[in-house]
Parts: structure tokens; sequence; C-alpha cells
């Protein structure tokens, strides 16, 4: 039996690439799942950060993203005050496989006498002390040379997630057994099948294992990926990560390695989790009212039975619906039946086809100084409201092809255009031609709010250049 040992050294990798599309219109690409508040006031990211801490310390933590949602996860990590926390980013989305592949190119060096754990940013957890107590497990396990997955023991006969179906036990008190195969999403009646046999685990997306051994088996069963990854440990190819990314296969962890090799475990872990995969988990997760219908936001309700309403800003009036999510945001409207829940992925693929906004991003965008709101737009001009936080200020920047008009609705700004510095107070207003350097900046306590009117023949937000900036950027990790 193996000794349990509680001190080998865990870095926690954090999968934070995707953006949830099955969870629009909340989640967009620019604004994705992981930085939603759908559980409280934290976001799934910071969730997730907070419930590994008690094991990992922060400069043991990275989040693996991508370059357009760097900025935002700095925001998520910094607002806790976790900058020790690393952020590897990505130049585009290659799947899981190349984001775990990533991590242990970079890892192997540093952990010599520990073991890497993959998280994904999006999941739900109860039961922390579980999770916890798994880790110590699993690190056994993955210390001594296993590739280990985390199982979770069905409660019903789900379609939506993946199955392991665990082989002989590896220890006495069955917490750990090898892997006997993986199975992919069944249909209903196999996962009924599954519930009942008692040898299934929910596939949970959590792994555990030394970067070597990871390695070892992606240049067995990944040689392509390997080859290119390997590309980043000797800086005399001189092949930029984003070459290297380019010529990437795009293929999951899970497909790639762990249903090929051998030396699998799965440690059986209750932990109260849920991948809140679609909008149909919010049905499992929030409280419902007499006819079982969750409500969140301004909702106004008669004789419906068993559905999701989630109101923004807007009041939702809804009469006699059954099985339907309703989901309702500034820009956006969706109603589907709750068994195709799965469907609004496709729904996306469609909107990103049409090149439609709403799919790209919301009409308020957070940013590390305040906020802005886009109230309208046309041919030729568009209309924002932002707010600058109190002592925070924009980018020292220059836009080449639009002007901008600043009013000032109230608190007052000091303003930098060109060599000009002066302050504006309410009811006031500044011009900024084009290719002029400026700055908008709030030096008081209360919070700034002007309406900004741009116009020009191009006005989306890569008409940038920034001079200074005193922000994280991804250039800047």
């Amino acid at each position: 039996m193996m000794n349990m040992h509680n001190n080998i050294p865990i870095y926690g990798v954090i999968l934070a690439g995707g953006w949830g599309t099955r969870f629009w219109p909340l989640s967009r690409s620019q604004y994705p799942k992981q930085v939603l508040r759908l559980l409280g006031s934290e976001s799934m990211l910071q969730s997730t950060v907070k419930r590994l801490l008690p094991r990992i310390p922060p400069e043991r933590l990275a989040v693996v993203t991508n370059a357009s949602q760097a900025e935002l996860i700095h925001q998520e990590l910094h607002r806790k005050g976790w900058d020790g926390v690393r952020i590897w980013v990505e130049p585009q989305g290659r799947n899981t496989a190349a984001a775990v592949g990533l991590a242990a190119v970079t890892l192997e060096e540093e952990v010599r006498e520990g073991i890497m754990a993959v998280f994904p940013a999006d999941h739900f957890i109860r039961d922390q002390a579980s999770l916890l107590r798994g880790l110590d497990v699993g690190a056994n396990w993955a210390q001594a040379g296993c590739l280990v997955t985390f199982g979770i023991p069905p409660t019903r006969p789900e379609t939506g997630y993946g199955y392991i179906k665990q082989g002989a036990p590896l220890d006495d008190q069955g917490r750990a057994c090898r892997v006997a195969r993986f199975i992919e999403k069944p249909p209903l009646a196999q996962a009924q099948e599954f519930l009942a046999d008692g040898c299934y685990s929910w596939n949970s997306g959590i792994f555990l294992f030394r970067p070597d051994v990871v390695l070892d088996a992606c240049s067995r069963y990944l040689p392509d990926l390997c080859r290119e990854l390997d590309r980043m440990r000797h800086p005399e190819n001189q092949a930029s990560l984003e070459e290297i990314y380019q010529r990437l296969p795009s293929i999951s962890f899970d497909h790639g390695i762990l249903e090929k090799a051998e030396n699998v475990v799965v440690v059986p872990v209750e932990m109260g989790w849920n991948d809140v995969g679609t909008w149909e988990a919010l049905h499992d997760l929030f409280p419902r009212d007499g006819r079982g219908n969750v409500k969140e936001g301004r909702v106004l309700d008669q004789h419906s039975q068993e559905c999701i309403f989630w109101a923004q800003n807007r009041l939702v009036a809804t009469i006699g619906l059954e099985n339907t999510i309703v989901v309702d945001t500034p820009d956006a409207t969706l109603v589907c039946h709750r068994d195709r829940a799965q469907e609004v992925k496709d729904l996306v693929t469609e909107l990103h086809r049409q090149q439609l906004v709403e799919s790209v991003h919301h009409t308020t965008v957070e940013r590390p100084w305040g906020r802005y709101t886009v109230t309208d737009e046309g041919p030729g001009f568009k209309v924002k409201r932002i707010v600058v936080d109190s002592g925070k200020k924009l980018s020292l920047q220059v836009h080449q092809r639009r002007a901008e008009h600043w009013v000032v609705v109230s608190g007052t700004a000091q303003v930098t255009v060109g060599q000009e510095l002066r302050l504006v107070s309410s009811n006031q207003s500044v011009y900024i031609p084009p290719k002029t350097p400026h700055r908008l900046e709030n030096p008081t306590i209360e919070p700034l709010q002007i309406v900004e009117v741009q116009t020009g023949d191009y006005l989306e937000e890569d008409d940038i250049m920034r001079l200074d900036d005193d922000y994280w950027h991804p250039d800047k990790a």
C-alpha cells in the first residue's frame, strides 16, 4: 500500500481559455463564463483560486488563457490581491492538450520534487475539504508516475458529461482505481446503466501528474504537439510562441493522451461538483419556487413550471411556460427549451458566422479604470457612457481614424489634449481631434461620468495606440 504524504508540493494550473458558449448571452468571447458571477459575489475564476489556496499558495498557481481574455483575467486576480498568480498567454486557442503541454514545458524545470494539478476555471465545487483531501491522494499517485484524474460518483443518468469506467482498486480503501476506459457523453439508456452499475464516474476534468510524466506521454501519443512544444526549450530555434501555436494540433487532453495511456488512475471524489456547462445546470444549483422555477433578477411570472428565468436590467414577464429557459441581457435575449440547452453552442456558431457583435462583448465593458456602456451607434458615430473610478486614469493614447467629443455629466475630469492639461467640470465639454494624444483622468474621490461621442470612418476598439499606460497588458506578462 502506498504511503500517504501531505507535503508534496502541488503547482496548480487553471485552464481559462474558453468562453462558455452555452452560457450565451451572458457569456461572450470577450466576457467569458469564468468571469461571470453566477453563484455569488465572486467570479467562477475567483472561486476556483480561493478554494485551492489552503493547499496551493498563489506563487504556485498559474492561469492559462488566450490573448483576447488575458487582461480581463488579470483584472479578476488583481481585484482579490492575487497578483502572485502567474498568467500564461496562448496566442490562440488549441484545446486543452496544448494548454496542458504549454504548462508542463513551462514548469518542468521548476517542479522537480512536486507535481502539477490542472483545474478548469469554471466549475462549481461545494465541498472544499473533500477536494483538498482528494488532491493529497492524487498527488501521491502522480508522484509515483501515474496520470491521475478525479472521478465524480454520478447522482443521476447525466448525458452531458463524459464517464470513466473504474478498473481494479489500487488500495484497500478504494481511494484510487485503475482506469478501464473513458466513455464520451452517452445516450440516456446507457447513462442509466452506468448509474445502476456503480463502477462509473463522471469525468471532472481535474488532472494531476509530474511534468516529465505528462511530457513523456505527449511524446508518445501526440508527437506533433510534443515536437512543437519542444521548440520552446531551445531559443536558438528562433520560433515565436505565435509560430509554434499555428502548427499545434487542436485536440483535448482527454482524447489525445488519457484515453491512450496505460498508467491512468482515477481518484473518486464526492465534493458537490458541477461543471456548470449549460443554463440547465442552474436548475440544480439555485433555489426553486413552489412550481420548480429558478428566478433571478426582475422576473414577474404567472403559472409557469420548471423554468429558468434570468433577468438583468429589464423586467421579464412570463405566463404559462413549461421547461423553458429565458435569459435577458441589455442587447440580447435567449428563449429555449430546457432539453435543448446544449444547442446554445450551435446558436453562437451562427452568431459568429454572421459576424454579430452580440457574440463578442456586452454593451457594458469593465475596464481596470472603470467601465463604459455603448448607448447608441450608427454609420459614422458611436455614443458611450464612461465611468472613471476615483483616482483612476485611462492610458495616454492616440486614435488614427476617429475624433472624440467628451461631455462631463458629473464629477471633474482632468483632461490631456496634445500638450494641454486642464480640468473640465460638469456641463463642460472637450473635443479631441484624430491623431492627437489624449488622456482622461479622475483626480477626485467621486466617480467621474462623461458622455463620449465618437465620429469617423472607423470606430472599433483596435484603433488605439497607447503611449503611456499604468495597467497590465498581455505583452507585459
